[in-house]
């Protein structure tokens, strides 16, 4: 509902934990642990009420990419199928132009630039956050940024979908990487030694080849979802970097 996809480690207190959706806040999800009885927000993986209330999960590194893309990187990788037996539990195809209509529960700013649904890419470092516009993405594809003094790379498959954010240091250098034209799966290259790199990270050839870029964690969220639980959190624009609102 706030298009929020994530991957926890479903452990805490050196315990398995097993969970269940118990409620919606905000349009985010709220999960119950069956073994304690904590109520975990989703977005955050942080439990909010119950016995382990304060206690986080551990993120476990996770790709929003097409099948094709998927299938390119891991041939031999296996698909989770969907439960046949739960399938009228579920929502119809179309449930996305329902909840469009459902009201979010975000202050109103008249200075906002991004409406609630427009959707993000948010990138956190320490206590610093930055949303990317996916329409800013789109044209300025890819986007070099600096996120509490990290600088990444947030790039954008030309299947227009599959996503991947880097840290765009290598030793001591910090890369200046752009895309070369016409090239599916992407190629970047770095213009200072001019090595290539790919979709996953890994330079391909050149002076830099066999090395990988470090992946840097980023969330596609509504903008309502992503300003909620990170209000300080800036927004980049076209060519510059405005201050959130």
């Amino acid at each position: 509902m706030c298009h929020t996809g994530l991957v926890w480690k479903s452990g805490a207190e050196r315990r398995t934990l097993h969970f269940h959706l118990a409620g919606i806040n905000n349009q985010n999800f709220i999960m119950r642990d069956e073994e304690t009885g904590s109520w975990w927000q989703q977005v955050t993986g942080c439990a909010i009420l119950g016995p382990l209330t304060g206690r986080c999960l551990q993120a476990i590194p996770w790709d929003e990419v097409t099948f094709a893309v998927f299938k390119r990187e891991h041939p031999r990788g296996l698909v989770l199928l969907p439960d046949a037996g739960s399938k009228d539990d579920y929502a119809e195809a179309d449930w996305e132009k329902n909840v469009a209509d459902y009201p979010t529960v975000t202050p109103i700013d008249p200075h906002d630039t991004l409406k609630p649904r427009d959707l993000v890419v948010g990138v956190t470092s320490g206590a610093n956050a930055t949303a990317y516009p996916w329409t800013t993405l789109a044209a300025q594809n890819p986007i070099l940024d600096s996120v509490g003094g990290t600088p990444v790379l947030i790039l954008l498959h030309p299947d227009g979908r599959s996503l991947r954010c880097f840290d765009r240091r290598i030793g001591e250098d910090t890369l200046e990487l752009f895309l070369k034209t016409g090239t599916d799966p992407p190629v970047i290259v770095d213009g200072k030694t001019g090595s290539e790199w790919d979709f996953s990270g890994l330079a391909s050839s050149g002076p830099l080849a066999g090395r990988r870029l470090a992946r840097v964690t980023c969330l596609k969220d509504f903008w309502f979802d992503w300003k909620t639980y990170n209000p300080g959190t800036r927004v980049f624009m076209a060519g510059l970097a405005a201050p959130g609102r």
